[in-house]
């Protein structure tokens, strides 16, 4: 069964929302950065994946709180749940071509 148009837009919605967090080691949201691997919905119910670009990140449970917070701050979600994985590993391949100008690693 493929995705309803509204389940769709709520992706977008969370994905644009997620742009207000920022990874303050770098200063970049973490969409651009290609921190976040996905957003599942159920309903009113949005489940978002996300990394760090290393386990050893000091400020990873800060970026998830973030996240949790300006996704609660959504008026019509319901249950936000924001799972930290290490799997598959973060690379630099991930980031938006506006985050890896903005570092300076664009050819």
């Amino acid at each position: 069964m493929s995705p309803s148009f509204s389940d769709e837009l709520m992706k977008r919605g969370v994905l644009e929302a997620l742009r207000d967090v920022i990874d303050p080691e770098v200063g970049l949201n973490i969409v651009d950065l290609g921190l976040v691997y996905g957003v599942d919905v159920a309903g009113d119910d949005v489940k978002v994946t996300m990394t760090m670009t290393t386990a050893a990140c000091p400020l990873g449970e800060q970026i998830v709180r973030d996240a949790e917070a300006r996704l609660g701050a959504i008026d019509g979600l319901g249950t936000v749940a924001v799972e930290l994985v290490w799997e598959p590993a973060w690379t630099p391949e991930r980031m938006s071509p506006e985050a890896k100008e903005a570092l300076g690693w664009s050819p």
